[in-house]
């Protein structure tokens, strides 16, 4: 199945698909200074969508993440996910 791609290669999967909350997950990951600002324009993701599909990543998931000012920063990719293989869904 394809998906539509913004306009930096990001795949735009659909509102419910695991796979969104993965692309948050890499955003933060590979940003230099993930503020909800700069996740949003990475992922073209709603800014008001960002933080409760952080916290469906901490709850269901068992990421551990942590902001600092607006900066975010993951402390932990969970038991469940593997972080090289989260972050092929930014480009895939």
């Amino acid at each position: 199945m394809s998906f539509t791609r913004n306009e930096f290669g990001v795949p735009q999967y659909p509102e419910h698909d695991a796979r969104r909350l993965f692309v948050l997950l890499s955003a933060i990951d590979l940003l230099e200074r993930p503020t909800l600002s700069a996740i949003a324009d990475l992922t073209s993701h709603e800014r008001n969508t960002i933080e409760p599909d952080l916290q469906k990543l901490q709850e269901q998931f068992g990421v551990v993440l942590h902001k600092t000012g607006t900066v975010y920063r993951i402390e932990s990719w969970g038991d469940v996910l593997n972080k090289e293989g989260v972050r092929k869904y930014l480009k895939a």
